[in-house]
């Protein structure tokens, strides 16, 4: 596990955009970012899970958050010129994106994967990453100290057997952020990272693993230091590495 202890302001006053802020590690990350003062973009596709985080963010008198549905499989290059173009309007900068959106698609040999279901679990989890950053790069750019984590797994670190679309979306997501570390190091304030969360209580994990009991595995607040290192000022220096959250 992660260790890391956060000062109390550790995120104050920072804007940062979270996906599938709805459920699981998102949600998670989401109220963890708030608690430390973070003004939080809750961007998620079901607009009932969303407002249900935001009343707990208010509820815990956080500051207050915003929210922004949008369904990423569906969404359009314009989609996310427009959603920064409103995000320069209402704040004028982000300081931290956190791509954590994604779906599992099926377990299956790749002989019988379905070609279909291999095209939504791409767009989900690489092209959307990959559009949504092209599209905030400026806004990251204005922010004085800017950080973009990636969501990683370890099955895109060293692929298995039957874990198809998703395992090679993964790989796909290492390399955009080395790809976008190498890039930025020099010429801004933007660093980037991934965070593998590990085995981790969500229901994708349910599905992924339906036998399992799910008293054993990690709840998504245990995995939150990483987060909260990778996201605040005492990460400034750390570009490019690719981390577990256990």
């Amino acid at each position: 596990m992660f260790y890391y202890t956060p000062p109390r302001n550790l995120l104050n006053n920072k804007i940062i955009l979270v996906t599938g802020a709805g459920d699981g590690i998102g949600r998670t990350a989401a109220k963890t970012y708030a608690k430390y003062g973070a003004k939080v973009i809750l961007l998620g596709r079901t607009i009932k899970k969303l407002e249900s985080i935001y009343d707990e963010i208010n509820k815990a008198e956080y500051p207050r958050p915003a929210i922004y549905p949008m369904n990423l499989e569906g969404a359009t290059p314009t989609d996310y010129d427009n959603l920064a173009e409103t995000i320069s309007k209402e704040f004028g900068r982000l300081d931290g994106l956190l791509h954590n959106a994604g779906i599992l698609g099926t377990l299956t040999p790749i002989e019988h994967y379905d070609i279909k279901q291999w095209y939504q679990v791409m767009q989900v989890n690489l092209n959307a990453p990959f559009m949504l950053t092209r599209a905030c790069l400026g806004l990251l750019k204005a922010a004085p100290d800017a950080s973009i984590i990636f969501t990683s797994s370890s099955v895109g670190r060293k692929a298995k057997a039957y874990w198809g679309a998703y395992a090679v979306s993964k790989f796909g997501i290492e390399g955009l952020m080395q790809i976008l570390a190498d890039e930025l190091e020099t010429n801004t304030k933007i660093r980037v990272n991934s965070i593998n969360p590990g085995a981790t209580r969500t229901v994708m994990r349910a599905e992924a693993y339906p036998g399992e009991d799910v008293k054993t595995v990690t709840p998504p607040e245990a995995i939150m230091p990483l987060y909260l290192y990778l996201m605040g000022a005492d990460s400034a220096e750390v570009n490019g590495q690719a981390m577990d959250a256990q």
